[in-house]
């Protein structure tokens, strides 16, 4: 890969502004002149760093371990010969393929202290201040000067900000990866007409406006960015399952659903022979590992616990589904269900305590907190996804369903404006508009199961498509090339 050649215009203008500076604070003395040609001197060895290498900054403002997009951003950049920094925060464990990547360095931040003690809009600001001295500290002193600073998008503030500095101190350029709008998440707690919702959308177009390039999630948000940000020549980047996500064998899975079992009853077997037998398979030393004949059928979602996902939508479909599976009658030919609802997030407990006050008899729920390994294994052996993400801004797509295809998983997915762009209807899943509807779309895939998975088989078939292009194949069509545009 070509680098580009050295521009040095932009260290003349900043020369320019430091003998300025330097006339304007002779009369301060001398520390002062000699502090400010020292800053040039910092200023222009970046320059010189950054315009010479391939070296990458990949900034996420939230846990580098649920952020799978910028993970995978970070590993495609070292498989160019980039030396990729990444910097977020902890909290859960990034993949291992990350972690054991000698490209790539991790700058792990504290989180925020709550400030409790202050009012909450003060505590706001003084939450951003304190991210900015964070962001500040990492990007000019712990890291080496980037040729590319790639920011995740929301959150915007301040990120959008510290970043759009750093490249202009540095000489780098400045990529944004828009997931979302902050905005429009921030309105689903405060209201779209709060000041803070105002001001967060111009602060957000103001600086998004100034990158040098765009990645977005779907064909609806580039339409939005060129048509209403007036953004020019927006790149749309689906996400895409990386290798990791695919059906898991039959091995895996009873050991899988065997550790889980230690912590959630869930899954364990209600036979007393249960040594070798878990809810799902059973192990024997002349048979291997076989599902059972009279297993539940394995629903699963994946959730940040958030706003923009309603899960009180699948618990009133659950008790419909209990309703039908205890009148007997069409409804005694439905399988029990396991529902694992992974994820961890603000809302998570208050759903917690929803599922306790039902007393279901064929169904059990649980909300385990899965590893990175972990996760794709379970979703391998799922039977069924569901997805109730609601985006705030109309445009973005669920990751969580990209995984479910790749693992060959079919889905039903909550309808908005775009998510046909990723759930083909009657295709590779069902899209729902309400509770009633995911209950008969339930009820309708899982009558006779498991001896009968006719339209769950075909579309399984018509995932093989999608699994078919990987996150790697697709980032080296769409974002390699616009690296030194």
């Amino acid at each position: 890969m070509s680098n580009p050649t050295p521009i040095n215009l932009d260290i003349l203008t900043q020369g320019g502004l430091i003998v300025f500076m330097e006339v304007y604070l002779y009369s301060q003395g001398l520390y002062s002149v000699m502090f400010v040609s020292l800053l040039f001197v910092y200023m222009a060895s970046g320059y010189r760093v950054a315009r010479a290498g391939s070296r990458a900054c990949v900034l996420v403002l939230g846990d580098i371990g649920r952020s799978p997009r910028m993970q995978y951003h970070a590993l495609s950049l070292a498989a160019e010969k980039f030396d990729v920094e990444l910097v977020g925060y902890g909290g859960s464990k990034p993949h291992e393929d990350l972690l054991s990547n000698e490209r790539i360095v991790l700058h792990v931040m504290s989180d925020p202290p709550s400030f409790k003690f202050v009012p909450s809009l003060a505590r706001y600001f003084l939450k951003v201040l304190y991210q900015c001295f964070q962001l500040g500290w990492v990007l000019f002193f712990k890291m080496r000067w980037p040729s590319h600073i790639l920011v995740q998008n929301p959150p915007a503030i301040p990120t959008l900000a510290v970043a759009w500095f750093a490249c202009k101190v540095y000489g780098s350029k400045f990529m944004l990866d828009m997931h979302n709008y902050g905005y429009t998440i921030l309105g689903l707690s405060l209201g779209k007409d709060h000041p803070l919702v105002r001001f967060g959308e111009k602060f957000e177009r103001f600086f998004g406006r100034r990158a040098d390039g765009h990645y977005c999630v779907s064909e609806a948000m580039k339409a939005d960015l060129t048509d209403n940000w007036q953004i020019k020549r927006p790149v749309t980047l689906y996400d895409r399952p990386a290798e990791k996500f695919k059906e898991t064998s039959l091995e895996d899975q009873h050991e899988l659903f065997t550790r889980l079992a230690v912590d959630y009853p869930e899954f364990r077997s209600s036979s007393e022979d249960s040594s070798e037998q878990t809810a799902l398979t059973c192990a024997s030393s002349s048979d291997g590992v076989r599902k059972l004949d009279d297993r539940p059928a394995l629903i699963i979602s994946s959730t940040s616990w958030t706003e923009d996902e309603d899960f009180s939508i699948l618990l009133k479909a659950l008790d419909e589904y209990e309703a039908a599976k205890s009148a007997g009658g069409a409804g005694s030919k439905l399988p029990r269900l396991v529902c694992a609802i992974t994820g961890k997030g603000p809302q998570k407990e208050h759903y917690q305590q929803l599922i306790k006050e039902r007393k279901f008899q064929h169904i059990r729920v649980c909300t385990p907190w899965l590893q990175a390994e972990d996760y794709p294994r379970l979703l391998g052996s799922a039977d069924l996804g569901v997805c109730l993400h609601y985006s705030s801004s109309g445009v973005d797509l669920p990751m969580k369903v990209v995984d479910m295809y790749g693992c060959g998983l079919p889905v039903c997915a909550i309808n908005y404006k775009c998510i046909n762009e990723l759930v083909k209807h009657e295709e590779t899943g069902l899209i729902f508009k309400d509770s009633n509807e995911l209950s008969k779309q339930l009820q309708e895939l899982l009558v006779n199961f498991p001896a009968e998975q006719e339209k769950l088989q075909r579309f399984r078939e018509n995932l093989k498509t999608f699994q078919s292009l990987r996150w790697e194949e697709s980032w080296k069509r769409t974002v390699k090339p616009t690296l030194y545009i």
